[in-house]
Formats: C-alpha cells, structure tokens, sequence
C-alpha cells in the first residue's frame, strides 16, 4: 500500500459539504473514518501536500491523503523515527554523549556521536538490544514547538544542536523565530518532524554498523561516530533487505577489481584517484570505443579540450560562484593569471562552438567528448569508483534552437534509453529535477526548459517523478536511473536545458532572416562518470561481464607443457576471429588451472590435452554450462565464442 490517492477527499471545517469534519480534527480520526485497516497502516497524512503526524491537529481546508507504512515516503518517515530511537539509545548507553544529526538515506537512516572513542561490534550489539527495548516500550512522539532562545538553553551541553540552532536549519526544525523539537519520554531533539504514532509502530529496526565521520563533512570539523541502521515496515521486508546486503557485499565492486585485477587505489597517489590495470583498462577502453562509435553514429561531432582554463572562464560561466567548494584550489601561472582544473566540459563546448559565426543550417551542433574532469569531493564520502576526485565523463553539449528543443531532447532520451539497454540495463525510469534555490537566468526562461523537459518525458512515455528544486544552477534536469540485477536504483544519465550559459557567453546564430539569434544548449552525459559505470557494471554482473565486454574471452588451459604449442595454435585461431584470449603456462594441475580461470570470470575455458592435439578439438567449458564438453572442433568452438561475445548490434 501506498498513498491512500485514488479515494482522496476534500476536507472542508468546520461544515463542508463533500467531507466535513470538526476543526482540529486529527489526520488519525480522518483516516479512522475511511478504515480501520488504513488507519492501522497510516504513518503520516497529507494536507494540500504537506506531511503532519497522526496525532496533529488539522485546522485548513484541502486535499487530504494518507501516507501507509509501505510506500516509500513512509518507510521515510519510519527511518526517521528511528534514527530517533538510536539517539536515544546511545544517550541511555553513553551518559554525556553529544549526537549531532540523523537523517534517513535510502534504505536506512544514520546518526552522528561524539562519544571521545570508536564504537565496537559489542557496542553495537548492546545499543541494538536498547532500540528494541524502547520499541517495546511504545513511547509516543510528541512534538513541540518553543523558542530559539529556549532551545538554545535546552540544548546547552550539546554543542552541535545549539550551532544547528543558531545557524537557524531550516531542515532540523529551526524557524526564524521557533524551533521544533520532538520527544518520546526523557529524550528530545531537534527536529522538523513528523514522526510514526509511537516507538512501538517501528516494527523491524537493526543497526547495521558504525565509521568515522566528519561534522558537516568537513575534514576540518571534529570527526564523529556514525552508526548506521536499516528499518522497515515488516520483518520480512527487513530480512528480505539483508539479504540484498548480503548479495551487494559479494558484488562489491571494490573486492572484485582486485580479484579481478581491474584497478587499485594506492594511497600514494591520494584519496579518490584510480590506477587502472590492464585487465579493467582494456574494458574501460571497449566501453569507450562503443561510445565514441555510438556517438559518431547519432550525428555527433567529437572534440578534445584541455585540462585547465584561467579563472576568467569559470568566472563567465559562473562555476566560482556556484560550484567553487567542489573545485580543487587554483594554480599560479607566470601570466599573473590563476589557473583551475577543470570541474565540468561544457565552458570548453561553448568556446568551441562561439570560434566562429554560426547559422541555423548548422543547427542542432552537437559536441562529443571523453573528458576528464576533477572535482574536490569530500573525503567522507569517497567510495571506490562510485565517487572519485578525477573522472571521465561522456559528455556532450548540443546548441540548438528553441524550436528544436523538444525534438532534440526526445532524440536525447531514446539515444540513452537505447545505450543503457546495450550494456544490459532493463529498468529505466527518470526524475524532472526543477529550480534550485541557488540559480543564475530568467525565471521564465526556467519555466520554458523545465516544460520542454516534460514534455520530451512525455513523449518518450518514461516514467518519471518530480525532483524539486534538484536541478542545476544553471538549469532543470533529467536525471535518469536504472535498477542493478539486485534491484538497486542508480542514477545514470543527466540531460539538463540551459538558456544561461549561451547569454552568459553571448551566444549567437543567424536565423533564416538573417538575424542574431541565441541558442539553446543542452548538457547531456548517458553513462556519465566511465569510472562510476565500471563500478556500477562490476556489481550489475558480480564481475561476470558478458562476453562483449569481458577482458578476457577465453582462457586456454593446456594439460601439460607439450600441450603448449598447440594451445598457441588454437590461440591464434581465435584471436584471428579477434576474440581476447589468454594461455595459462603456469605449472600448476589442470584442475587449479581451471579453478582459476572460473574465478577470473571468464565466459569461456579452453581445455587442451592429447586427443585434441591428434584431432583438432578442444574440451570446451562456457561460464554458464554445468560440464564441459569434449572433443569439440577447433571451427566449432571459434564459431560459438565469436556469437557468445558478439558485441550489440
């Protein structure tokens, strides 16, 4: 179950005339009054889109909703009650421990101590007993409002909610001049709510782990103790969802690139910087040769761009106002300029396309690159290749005019639609991500972008949800995902309309009246960050890449040291076909041999022994088969590798 829409009703108080109730009627005896199984799932209602708790007053008339357990807003809230409970844990267990923040994250919530040590397993183990203690105490949440002076007194000896209060966080519950604050027996904290009815409706609540973390994110800050947990509406969703743990961890794409010798991340060369090995470089080069092939097949231009530009340039596009703190510090030059590495491609993608006079024949112009840019992501949440400091990015920038726009986006998506299903990506929804409060350009010309966006989503019949004010500085955003072979959502591509940049750089064509008109341009990377989608295809095929894709295609395994020459032979062949292949030399038993080989991965195991060197065969063993098969032709078995690794069409 999940929002209580297709019946919603209208509440009018105090005597309406489709569903009346008395002022200051609770959501709970709204939602009593549709059902009582409904109301047993509730967690929070809706009052013309805002959440309030069962037990809140409602006092205005509008469209009315009931958020239940299993959707996903719920299991929001149900987190975030539960990241409570851990709060309260920790100080039952810790007397005189300062908590910080806990929001709920997908699939979890964490929470933030400082404690003046690292928590233990066996710390966990006791603060996970207390959770459940106090669920079964079935504590009600209350909520209460009181001054910021007075929260500042509350909270005194907690020096991370007095700073949240005093910077006024909107997001903690800090109004202008109130702040909100909930609690459940003896604890309370800082918070903008709501909350489930009571403890007691936290149904499957474990904690997960801890690790360092610094306040704020800030390596400059203290650095806290993090422990995370998971919560559900059910013990079979929670056991359901540890069991996707338990698989994500075998899918680790940080374990499996060093099982499979694909990259490292040697602390010489700093934090978030990737070494790629043979083996992972080749397939980043295949992933990187179908897109430039792709690209140029899609009527894209390809072109190259350098690693820094002067600050001027990011002071144009507006990167040094709105995108400095992820930016690496600047270079001094000996032409007294500073220099900068470069944090995005698209300035460069204008310079080129503004070199020259451009008409609206040549329009729509769209530049293709692999650029590798560097962004100073904060250390705390660096992981493996999902999140790194220097990466390459598919990148593309396509000037056009406003009349193309909806065409162009529409070409856009099904471009990316169809590149994610190459690489064995089925599920594919979007996200509309709109306004941002920080933002450069006309608010019309915002309304124009975000509608054409809609619009292009629309036609492409993707399914989508609004992400407000997620979008760029510079403009609104699609922003597309995909679900992994164990049902996880990453966001992939990124395809965002920006009338700013070309005005910020004073971009123009000639119209069919001969008049300087300016261009829209549209930002657009399909596998976004090459290092990230590695990551992502590593954990989508547990490291089993398909056959295309895979380093190594097949791995030749002769039984001894006179088998060797013939098992070149049979190399030769294959790699005429011009499959990947692979001899194992090594003085080990065939068995390790092929151990080996069934570890690394690969799709197919050639085994050559006597009778194949007399007739010309191979025992032949393919990653998915149950047994080998012997005595098959040297032909055959090229024939059958050459369509097992057939890239896409």
């Amino acid at each position: 179950m999940g929002f209580f829409v297709a019946d919603s009703i209208e509440l009018t108080f105090p005597d309406g005339t489709v569903a009346g109730f008395p002022s200051g009627t609770t959501g709970l005896e709204v939602a009593l009054s549709i059902g009582e199984r409904l109301a047993a799932a509730a967690v929070v209602v809706k009052l013309n889109g805002e959440q309030f708790d069962l037990a809140r007053p409602l006092e205005e008339d509008g469209s009315f909703e009931v958020v239940t357990d299993s959707s996903e807003e719920g299991r929001f809230v149900i987190r975030h009650s539960a990241a409570h409970v851990l709060a309260q844990a920790v100080l039952d267990k810790f007397p005189g421990a300062a908590y910080a923040i806990g929001p709920p994250i997908d699939d979890g919530f964490y929470y933030d101590f400082d404690v003046g040590r690292t928590f233990t397993p066996d710390d966990l183990k006791a603060l996970d007993a207390r959770v459940q203690e106090i669920i079964a105490e079935d504590q009600p949440f209350e909520r209460q409002e009181i001054t910021r002076d007075d929260g500042v007194a509350l909270f005194a000896d907690q020096p991370y909610k007095t700073e949240i209060i005093t910077d006024g966080e909107a997001s903690q519950g800090v109004g202008e001049s109130i702040v909100s604050l909930y609690r459940n027996n003896d604890f309370v904290d800082l918070c903008r709510g709501p909350h489930v009815r009571s403890t007691g409706f936290l149904q499957a609540v474990k904690l997960l782990r801890s690790a360092g973390a610094y306040w704020r994110g800030d390596e400059n800050n203290p650095q806290l103790q993090r422990i995370y947990g998971t919560a559900w509406e059910s013990k079979k969703e929670l056991k359901a969802y540890l069991a996707r743990v338990e698989e994500a961890g075998k899918r680790d794409h940080r374990k499996l690139g060093v099982e499979l010798d694909l990259f490292s991340f040697p602390p010489e060369l700093g934090a978030g910087l990737a070494l790629w090995h043979p083996k992972g470089g080749l397939v980043r080069k295949i992933i990187e040769d179908y897109s430039r092939n792709a690209h140029l097949a899609h009527g894209y231009e390809i072109v190259s761009t350098p690693h820094v530009a002067r600050s001027t340039l990011w002071e144009t596009s507006g990167h040094l106002e709105f995108y400095a703190d992820g930016m690496y510090p600047p270079m001094a030059a000996d032409d007294q300029h500073s220099y900068y590495v470069k944090p995005m491609n698209c300035p460069f993608h204008i310079l080129i396309y503004r070199s020259r006079a451009r008409s609206y024949r040549e329009l729509p112009v769209r530049l293709f690159e692999l650029g590798t840019v560097y962004r100073y992501e904060r250390s705390g949440v660096l992981h493996g290749l999902m999140r790194v400091r220097g990466l390459t990015v598919d990148d593309s920038h396509i000037f056009c005019m406003e009349s193309q726009l909806v065409e162009e986006l529409g070409l856009v998506l099904d471009f990316t639609v169809m590149m994610l299903r190459q690489f064995g990506f089925t599920e594919i929804e979007a996200d509309l991500s709109t306004k941002p409060d920080k933002a450069i350009g006309d608010p019309v010309l915002w309304d124009k972008a975000t509608e054409a966006l809609g619009a292009a989503l629309a036609k492409a019949d993707l399914p989508f949800e609004l992400a407000e004010g997620e979008g760029a500085f510079y403009g609104p955003k699609i922003d597309v995902h995909i679900r992994d072979a164990i049902g996880r959502r990453w966001q992939m591509s990124t395809i965002q309309v920006d009338f700013a940049q070309p005005a910020n750089f004073e971009l123009e064509f000639n119209s069919p009246e001969n008049v300087k008109e300016r261009p829209v341009m549209i930002h657009r990377a399909i596998l976004g960050s090459i290092e990230r989608f590695v990551g992502i295809l590593v954990e989508h095929y547990a490291g089993a890449f398909p056959g295309w894709l895979a380093p190594v295609q097949a791995e030749i395994i002769p039984v001894a040291d006179r088998h060797n020459d013939y098992a070149a032979e049979v190399a030769a062949g294959l790699s005429a076909r011009g499959l990947r292949v692979e001899i194992d030399e090594h003085d080990d038993t065939v068995g390790e041999k092929v151990r080996r080989a069934i570890t690394s991965k690969v799709p197919a195991v050639l085994v050559v022994g006597d009778d194949d060197v007399e007739r010309g065969t191979v025992g032949l063993r393919l990653r998915d088969a149950d047994a080998e098969e012997r005595g098959v032709s040297v032909d055959e078995a090229g024939e059958r590798l050459v369509a097992l690794c057939a890239p896409p069409a």
